[in-house]
């Protein structure tokens, strides 16, 4: 008689099934990319039809509040339009579909959506980085340490007349007396303004520089403050409005980029799409809903 002992079974490791994981990185960087490369498309046209929302050009500082505020919202529109793309395409092309509620696949679809936004800015931080480190080396390896003030090219047009001269050689070197009256100029946006001994000042050094007498020296001194405090005071305006833009661009793409995942994982799912998406439905033939 055989006896035969236990069977002995290998226990094995336990595996997560493919549709239990919520987020999948192929659909979520797909949509990051379509989203920043379609940010990059809609800048630079708005930026090409005069839509900049900040500029150190002199005719820029006569531009109306109107157009500051209308560069704002196409560049709020543009990231809704962005991120709402990236994010339908995160919740259309994500596969798996797991047998969970409608709920909690509009759920997952939503984070897939909100994944890529948040990938896509920052591909677009990084990318402005870059760009900024760029120019600031370009600019510094073509001026010196002399007039390196952050004056330049804020007040660059109000330093070119304050300093204009018909009779100074042309191999004269005021680099230096340059960045110093750019520097005494920046404080006409504080609150005491620019001080009296710095107008003194800049009074003579035009007297010396110059050959002017002492009344169109000051005259032009005065006239060089008052502008720079209007240019000053613009930018300072444009800086707010591109901060605020930014800020609400990149809000209302996150709730762009989540609704969009939605209706494109409804429409992955066959399921009905909301009226603002409703002609997806054209691209393709109709499905039965997967219940």
């Amino acid at each position: 008689m055989t006896i035969e002992g236990p069977t002995l079974i290998e226990d094995e490791a336990p595996t997560i099934p493919d549709q239990g994981r919520y987020l999948r990185w192929t659909p979520i960087v797909a949509g990051a990319f379509v989203a920043t490369a379609f940010t990059f498309i809609l800048v630079t046209f708005g930026v090409a039809i005069g839509l900049g929302v900040s500029s150190t050009s002199p005719t820029w500082r006569d531009a109306s509040p109107a157009l500051s505020l209308l560069s704002g919202l196409y560049l709020t529109l543009q990231a809704i339009v962005s991120f709402g793309l990236g994010g339908y395409i995160a919740g259309r092309v994500r596969g798996g579909i797991d047998a969970t509620s409608g709920a909690e696949r509009e759920m997952r679809d939503g984070l897939h959506g909100l994944a890529a936004w948040a990938l896509a800015v920052l591909l677009g931080a990084v990318l402005a980085g870059i760009v900024g480190a760029a120019a600031v080396n370009r600019a510094s390896s073509s001026t010196t340490l002399a007039n390196n003030t952050v004056a330049e090219p804020l007040l660059s047009y109000e330093l070119d007349r304050l300093l204009r001269s018909p009779r100074r050689p042309a191999n004269a070197d005021i680099s230096a007396e340059r960045a110093e009256a750019g520097r005494i100029l920046m404080t006409s946006s504080s609150h005491n303004g620019v001080n009296g001994d710095d107008r003194t000042y800049l009074i003579q050094q035009i007297q010396a520089l110059i050959g002017l007498s002492a009344g169109d020296s000051e005259r032009r001194v005065d006239q060089a403050i008052e502008s720079s405090k209007t240019a000053i005071a613009h930018a300072r305006r444009s800086t707010i409005v591109l901060a605020f833009s930014l800020a609400a661009a990149t809000l209302l793409g996150a709730v762009s980029a989540w609704a969009a995942a939605v209706a494109g994982g409804r429409h992955r799912d066959g399921a009905p799409l909301p009226e603002w998406m409703a002609f997806a439905d054209r691209l393709e033939p109709k499905r039965t809903a997967v219940p």
